[in-house]
C-alpha cells in the first residue's frame, strides 16, 4: 500500500495542504488524476475546488466522486484517492450508504495511492472510535476502511498544565478508549503525518506524535521515526 495520512490539511499560517506538499507530490508522482471524496463536508463542489487549487501546480486534475454517475466504478478507475477532513460521522455514514468501503479497501490494498487528512485519516483505521468529532449523524457501523490495523487520533493536543478547563484532555480520552479496546492509538499532532510504503511506516512532518498503548506510559515519537511495528498490530475491540 501507498498511504499518506495527514493529521490535518492545514496548519496555522499555511494554505490547504501547503505544509505537506512535498509529501503529497511524492505520493502522487506520475499520477494525473485524483479522485476526491468530499463527504465529510456539506459543500462538495466548493471543497473539491479547494483541493484542485492546491494540487494544480503538480499537474494533477481532481475529480469529485460526488459527480460520478457510478461512485464504486469511479473508485476502481481512480489513479489515486484523497478523502478530506470534516465530520467523521457524516463521512463514514455516506461511505456506508454508497457501498464504498469494500471498493476503497480493495483498490488501496491493490496499490492505488491513498491520501487522507483528519477525518480521511480516521477512515484508514479499523474504526472511527478515536475521532474527535460530534456524532451529528448515525452511521450504520463504526467500521471504517481498515487500511492500517491501529487507531489514529488526528489533531492531537498535548495536555496544558496551566489550563483551568475541567473537561477531559485528549490524553484522558485516549486512555479511556484503551480501557475497553486493546489497540495502539497514534496521536498525530497538527503538522505531522504517517507515510506507509508497503510494510514500512514512518512518521513525517515537523511536530511528532505520541503513541498510546494499554498498560504503558505514552511514548513520544519524532519525525523520521520508523513505526513499521504498528503495521503488525493485532487489535482487540470491545464488542
Amino acid at each position: 500500500m501507498e498511504l499518506l495520512l495527514l493529521s490535518s490539511s492545514m496548519t496555522h499560517g499555511t494554505g490547504f495542504l501547503e505544509h505537506a506538499m512535498p509529501a503529497v507530490a511524492e505520493l502522487l508522482a506520475d499520477r494525473n488524476r485524483l479522485l476526491f471524496v468530499p463527504f465529510a463536508k456539506r459543500d462538495h463542489d466548493g471543497y473539491t475546488a479547494t483541493v484542485q487549487a492546491a494540487v494544480e501546480p503538480l499537474g494533477v486534475t481532481v475529480d469529485g466522486i460526488h459527480r460520478a454517475t457510478d461512485a464504486v466504478a469511479a473508485v476502481h478507475e481512480a489513479d489515486a484517492v484523497f478523502i478530506g477532513g470534516g465530520n467523521t460521522f457524516r463521512l463514514l455514514s455516506t461511505l456506508h450508504r454508497l457501498g464504498l468501503l469494500p471498493a476503497l479497501r480493495e483498490v488501496v490494498r491493490g496499490g492505488t495511492p491513498y491520501l487522507g487528512a483528519s477525518a480521511g485519516t480516521n477512515m484508514a483505521c479499523p474504526t472511527l472510535r478515536t475521532s474527535n468529532d460530534m456524532p451529528i449523524v448515525e452511521p450504520p457501523s463504526f467500521t471504517a476502511i481498515g487500511l492500517v490495523p491501529f487507531q489514529i487520533n488526528p489533531h492531537y493536543q498535548d495536555p496544558d498544565p496551566t489550563s483551568t478547563h475541567m473537561g477531559e484532555t485528549r490524553e484522558q480520552r485516549i486512555v479511556e478508549f484503551l480501557e475497553d479496546n486493546d489497540v495502539p492509538v497514534l496521536g498525530l499532532r497538527e503538522g505531522a503525518w504517517l507515510r506507509v510504503r508497503r510494510d514500512h511506516a514512518e512518521l513525517g512532518g515537523s511536530t511528532g506524535a505520541r503513541l498510546f498503548t494499554r498498560g504503558a506510559q505514552a511514548r513520544e515519537l519524532r519525525p523520521g521515526n520508523d513505526v513499521s511495528f504498528l503495521l503488525r498490530t493485532e487489535p482487540r475491540y470491545d464488542a
